[in-house]
């Protein structure tokens, strides 16, 4: 396997001649890692993602970090969702690599078998990921990925979090935020949108499990998503990354704020970087540039709501949810800190 860097690429913007800012006019040693021809690219272009949508970049960069990390020696159990939907419409793919579609709730159990069976045949070189949406990870599929952290399995189980369950009609999950609108959780009545205090974390349930490596990514910093699942793939046993990836349809913004959305999640406090090994947390990734809560959901129909005078108090909470994030995960950089 390729050793894990010791830091992660930092972002390359050139200019080199014209008014283009990227990597196509660079020598090859010059480019960020995004840009090589290396890339197995094992979900292809073509399918059937909306505009904008997180999820796909997500899914792309994870499969293709972890291809690399195993020689391109890869099987995933895909969950049902929107991910399975949008990248296999009878009877097209946009999967290059072995790849099975569970149920809505069994991936984690389906890759753990895979697994066992890759074992007993002496297939140590194979690995196997499992990948679903946040309501076939939080809710439906809670149980059997709590049986493969349990046991310990040798899967590397990604959850895609766009907080709802977004293939079906934007209904709420277990992951969705206070406030915030779906389907079953109007922006009416004396507590519109999505009531407070509800909901799991999984990343810290599964630190709770003691795994051997936990990580949450976003889709606004790729080289930190490579890495984590460059790392993961480096560990055998149980292994969890839930990475951030805003849904356009589902939370009413622009398909341009994809990436926007997803910084300002993690800069104002409501969507923490973290690491953990084997129940403790390794490490957090510092914010340099806080931003206000307001900042972040302003961009996001599902939170016009909270901008009415008469809700003022729900933006209120939100920004003391994220306060106590930052405040827990210790998450504000300060001069001396590592990056």
């Amino acid at each position: 396997m390729p050793q894990l860097p010791e830091s992660k690429q930092k972002v390359k913007f050139y200019q080199t001649g014209t008014f283009t800012v990227g990597n196509r006019l660079l020598e090859s040693d010059h480019r960020t890692v995004q840009a090589t021809i290396d890339r197995s690219n094992s979900l292809d272009s073509g399918h059937r993602a909306c505009q904008g949508c997180g999820e796909a970049l997500g899914a792309r960069f994870a499969i293709d970090a972890a291809m690399r990390a195993t020689n391109n020696q890869l099987i995933a159990a895909n969950a049902t969702g929107c991910l399975e939907v949008f990248t296999t419409p009878y009877p097209e793919t946009a999967w290059s690599i072995p790849w099975i579609h569970s149920l809505f709730g069994n991936a984690s159990a389906v890759a753990s078998g895979i697994a066992a069976a890759l074992k007993v045949k002496g297939r140590s070189d194979v690995r196997v990921i499992a990948q679903g949406g946040d309501g076939g990870t939080t809710d439906i599929g809670f149980g059997c990925l709590s049986g493969t952290f349990d046991r310990n399995d040798d899967v590397l189980y990604i959850c895609y979090n766009n907080q709802a369950y977004m293939n079906t009609g934007v209904q709420r999950s277990s992951a969705t935020p206070a406030a915030a609108r779906t389907a079953t959780t109007q922006p009416v009545g004396e507590e519109p949108g999505n009531v407070f205090n509800t909901g799991k974390s999984v990343p810290l349930v599964a630190i709770a499990h003691q795994i051997p490596y936990v990580a949450t990514a976003s889709v606004h910093d790729l080289h930190d998503l490579e890495l984590k699942v460059t790392k993961a793939m480096q560990i055998r046993g149980a292994r969890y990354i839930e990475i951030f990836v805003p849904c356009p349809l589902g939370w009413g913004s622009l398909p341009g704020d994809t990436i926007k959305i997803a910084r300002y999640a993690v800069e104002c406090g409501m969507y923490p970087l973290i690491e953990g090994e084997y129940g403790e947390i390794t490490a957090v990734t510092k914010i340099r540039r806080r931003v206000t809560v307001a900042d972040y959901a302003k961009l996001q129909k599902r939170f016009a709501h909270v901008f009415k005078p008469e809700n003022a108090y729900q933006l209120e909470q939100l920004q003391a949810i994220a306060d106590r994030n930052i405040k827990r995960f210790d998450l504000v950089y300060r001069e001396g800190d590592e990056s």
